[in-house]
């Protein structure tokens, strides 16, 4: 670009302050993102909230995909679509495909069912039985029908969140696998939150800035004429804390001061731990899970029993409402796919790869990528072979000439 364009056509966020004609009349504004959905009130300030939001980062590190598979249902590839476009990279204008993932997941497991609803789609979603799938949200259910539900959907043209009826068949409802543990109205987890609740509470009254203080008066206030004027004298200790600049009041002599402000001990800390003890025993996760100390065992452990239950949900009903049965006849398919490689320490990786390359499970350059390298250019490197056996393809065969006797000379 030349000199003249570059001033002619430059433009810099800071220097043109004046905005074009496209983001005049843009809606309604926020000081919070109106379209993300937050965890109950009551589990924001506990360590509930801790143990979701590690369900759902954990379980949206998986990559999730359209895939096609083969007659003995395998993978073989990845489906180009406009839905592994939701899933892998962006669902909407303001989620990636793992952002919408983790919030989906999220949403689950705090409301117990949610609704992934399709708002932007190529043809019209009730009166087509398939249709590509541009866009998706993550949306609370309100109200539940015989063969609909009513959603509360951001709309993000207007910036505000609509109930909208739609018919069960083309919505994915999740449900969380763990719903007589964590949703139930009597469940562990709802009588822990019950419990952080009133621990809240308890913490805000101590700290509410009263002075809880008892005074004793020199006289015995048993007539109504000795407790007004012990009222009085209530009052007029109060009007002086509260007058005076830095708090402090005069008593008599004869009256003396107790104060009641101490700690009063109760079982709630007790409760809250026995609970948080039974929660993480039924889940099946430890303190090291979620602190990042846990070993090998115990992180595969947790990612059979939680993480796969909770992630074969979403992908069996993704299946079943967005693959119509011409798709699955087809060998379309939505699956997860987990890296295990994460949870192996650096010093096993040169013994495993070389198990893997030499039993012809990965070729070289699909180690080399697992590892963080760039493929290699040698086309030997993607080739599924056992290379401690097959040295070289071409082998270079020496060419003998004939010996040259005498009988041949003679033409014999």
């Amino acid at each position: 670009m030349s000199l003249a364009s570059r001033v002619k056509n430059a433009w810099n966020v800071f220097l043109n302050k004046d905005p074009t004609p496209k983001w005049y009349g843009a809606g309604e504004s926020f000081y919070y993102r109106p379209d993300k959905t937050t965890v109950a009130r009551r589990n924001d300030r506990s360590t509930i909230a801790t143990v979701l939001n590690r369900f759902a980062v954990d379980a949206a590190a998986c990559a999730i995909k359209h895939v096609r598979l083969d007659d003995d249902d395998r993978y073989i590839e990845t489906i180009d679509s406009h839905l592994n476009e939701c899933l892998t990279l962006e669902a909407n204008v303001d989620q990636t495909g793992r952002g919408f993932v983790q919030d989906a997941i999220q949403s689950m497991l705090d409301e117990g069912y949610v609704a992934l609803v399709p708002t932007d789609t190529e043809d019209d979603l009730l009166t087509h039985e398939s249709t590509d799938i541009y866009e998706m949200r993550v949306c609370r259910i309100t109200q539940w029908y015989p063969e609909f539900i009513k959603a509360e959907v951001y709309n993000e043209k207007t910036g505000r969140k609509q109930e909208i009826t739609l018919p069960k068949d083309k919505v994915a409802i999740l449900e969380n696998p763990f719903y007589a543990t964590m949703n139930e109205p009597n469940s562990t987890m709802q009588r822990l939150s019950r419990k952080f609740y009133l621990l809240d509470a308890a913490d805000e009254k101590n700290n509410s800035g009263k002075l809880d203080l008892i005074i004793q008066l020199p006289y015995v206030i048993k007539s109504d004429a000795r407790r007004a004027q012990a009222e009085e004298r209530r009052q007029d200790i109060e009007m002086q804390l509260s007058g005076s600049k830095y708090g402090v009041a005069y008593i008599d002599g004869t009256e003396h001061v107790i104060q009641l402000n101490r700690a009063v001990e109760n079982n709630l800390l007790t409760q809250i731990e026995y609970l948080t003890n039974e929660l993480y025993s039924k889940l099946g996760i430890t303190i090291g899970i979620l602190d990042g100390t846990a070993d090998e065992k115990t992180m595969q452990n947790y990612y059979t029993r939680i993480i796969e239950p909770i992630l074969s949900a979403v992908i069996d009903e993704m299946k079943r409402k967005f693959l119509t049965k011409t798709a699955r006849s087809q060998k379309q398919s939505i699956m997860f796919f987990r890296d295990p490689f994460k949870l192996i320490p650096v010093s096993s990786v040169a013994e495993i790869a070389d198990k893997f390359t030499r039993n012809e499970i990965l070729t070289s350059n699909e180690v080399r990528q697992i590892v963080g390298m760039k493929p290699s250019k040698d086309p030997g490197a993607d080739e599924l072979r056992n290379k401690n056996l097959n040295q070289s393809n071409e082998e270079i065969k020496p060419q003998i000439k004939p010996v040259e006797t005498e009988e041949n000379q003679n033409g014999k």
